[in-house]
């Protein structure tokens, strides 16, 4: 057997190996990584290769299976792995800081791959990040009557947990001042149309308002991301006092289970159907849908639950909402209805919509496996005060079309 070869088969060994994390990408978390970094000894996928490329002096990249690896470089990697780097580079990562996973946008992995390594962030030695009490700067910001994009300033109080903008650099007074407590943020670079695109939404009178912001820096509009789910952890722990930390962070920011386009019909069935944009927010069990994808207002929200099990809000605790919905699921409240498609599923307060499209038909049913499992003894959602009966289908709101 040649150098090659018994090289390439020491590597395929190494990605195996356990108790090294060598399985899985150093920065994403990716399956089956096939390049690796072998001036910092990790494996990486394809995608996370093609950030480190950008920083030579930092790393420098081959694939596992296709480029000549001389012995000691493979014996450098052997001597290094990814969960031995990691505990080098990730040794103090703030608890609101968001770790990308395989499946997040570019800019989120670039910049958490460049914090790690280029800026050395969260080494043992290096400088502490703390959570800055103020934020202030420009965003571009998409009007709410028009496609266009418009410089805004953002004033971030995070002591105060308050979230301001101004349509004027100099305005005296805000134009939206935003309860930290009501506020999620999270990239949505496709529908925005911006590798850097952020949602951020909160309530406003009963409806979920939707504000599209980018920033011409990744690493301005992701500091401002991360900036945003420290004042949420800070509101987090003066609301949950008695909850640890771990328990906090999945309720920081999230992420839509599913988007995209249905047919819809309106309140009167005869009616035809018409195409809508939906997303559905799991932690709130609720699915929205609007006219377009960048509406600032939805036109309609179906909560997925029933009054005699109590609504939900996002105060409550992930673990009490996953218990609630996992019970539902496995107990046939929500399979014989659900599971079937999302025609009896879909009220209104006017009517019962029906919805078609195929890619949607498992995504409900999900629900109770995309959120993480409750812990034992974990009790259900508390009933909200003079909670009503229910019919044990969901409950709606909005505009009929």
């Amino acid at each position: 057997m040649g150098d090659r070869e018994r090289n390439k088969k020491r590597l395929l060994e190494l990605l195996r190996a356990a108790g090294t994390g060598n399985a899985h990408c150093a920065d994403c978390g990716a399956a089956d990584p096939d390049w690796a970094s072998y001036k910092l000894g990790i494996f990486i996928c394809l995608n996370c290769s093609g950030v480190h490329r950008n920083f030579p002096d930092i790393s420098k990249v081959k694939s596992v299976r296709l480029d000549f690896w001389d012995d000691s470089t493979v014996e450098f990697m052997s001597h290094n792995g990814n969960l031995r780097v990691k505990a080098k580079y990730e040794a103090r990562v703030p608890a609101f800081y968001y770790i990308p996973q395989a499946s997040d946008c570019l800019v989120l992995k670039e910049q958490w791959i460049r914090a790690k390594y280029e800026r050395q962030e969260f080494m043992a030695d290096g400088k502490t990040i703390s959570p800055s009490g103020n934020r202030e700067g420009l965003l571009w910001k998409r009007g709410k009557d028009n496609a266009q994009f418009l410089r805004r300033r953002f004033v971030l109080l995070a002591r105060e947990g308050l979230l301001k903008y101004y349509t004027k650099e100099e305005g005296k007074g805000p134009k939206a001042v935003i309860n930290i407590k009501d506020l999620n943020a999270t990239f949505q670079t496709e529908k925005i149309g911006n590798p850097h695109g952020l949602q951020i939404t909160y309530r406003r009178e009963g409806h979920i308002r939707n504000l599209f912001v980018y920033h011409e820096s990744g690493k301005e509009i992701v500091d401002w991301f991360n900036a945003l789910r420290a004042a949420r952890l800070q509101y987090l722990k003066m609301a949950f006092p008695e909850l640890p930390e771990p328990e906090l962070v999945p309720l920081i920011t999230r992420n839509y289970l599913k988007q995209g386009f249905m047919e819809k019909t309106g309140p009167k069935q005869r009616e035809p159907f018409k195409k809508r944009w939906f997303a559905l927010d799991p932690q709130e069990r609720r699915l929205l849908y609007y006219k377009h994808p960048l509406d600032a207002f939805e036109l309609g929200q179906v909560f997925l639950g029933s009054k005699e099990q109590g609504c939900i809000n996002r105060e409550w605790p992930q673990q009490q909402v996953t218990h609630w919905l996992s019970n539902r699921l496995a107990t046939g409240h929500g399979n014989s209805q659900w599971e079937g498609g999302l025609s009896s599923a879909l009220v209104t307060q006017q009517a019962c919509p029906a919805v078609g499209s195929h890619c949607w038909q498992s995504t409900l049913p999900r629900l109770k496996f995309g959120l993480h499992r409750p812990a034992p003894g974990a009790s259900p959602l508390p009933s909200p005060g003079g909670g009503g009966s229910g019919t044990g289908g969901p409950q709606g709101s909005g505009h009929p079309q």
